[in-house]
C-alpha cells in the first residue's frame, strides 16, 4: 500500500498526486492537516530521512514561530511536538510504501526510480 502524506492545497503535493495519477500508481492520500499525524510516524520519518529533511525550516510557518519555539526544535521530541501542532512544518509530501519511507518532497526522477 502506497500512502502519500500532505495537505491538498500544497503545490508540491499536487505535483506528486498528478505524477502518481498519470503513472497509474494506486495510492491513499492522508491529509495530515485534517486527520493529524501521530508522533510515532513522524519519528519513523526522522529515523529514515533525518530531521533536517523532515522539518521544513524554509516554510512560512517556521518563520512565524518565535525564537524560543525554533530553538526548541533542536530537541527531536520537541520538534515532533511542533510538527504535530503545526503540520505545515513537515516537508511535503511524504511518500510511504508498506510502512517504509520512500521520499520526502517531490522529485519526478526519484518517483520514476521508485515505480
Amino acid at each position: 500500500m502506497v500512502i502519500l502524506y500532505g495537505i491538498p492545497n500544497c503545490d508540491t503535493v499536487k505535483k506528486a498526486r498528478t505524477w502518481l495519477d498519470q503513472h497509474k500508481v494506486s495510492y491513499q492520500f492522508h491529509d495530515f492537516k485534517q486527520a493529524g499525524i501521530d508522533s510515532k510516524r513522524i519519528q519513523r520519518w526522522i529515523d529514515a530521512m533525518g530531521i533536517e529533511i523532515v522539518l521544513n525550516k524554509k516554510s512560512t510557518t517556521w518563520r512565524a514561530l518565535d525564537t524560543t519555539q525554533q530553538a526548541s526544535a533542536s530537541n527531536t521530541k520537541k520538534a515532533i511536538q511542533l510538527m504535530q501542532e503545526h503540520t505545515s512544518l513537515i516537508k511535503r509530501p511524504v511518500l510511504e510504501k508498506d510502512g517504509q519511507v520512500l521520499a520526502v518532497g517531490f522529485d519526478a526522477a526519484k518517483y520514476s526510480s521508485l515505480f
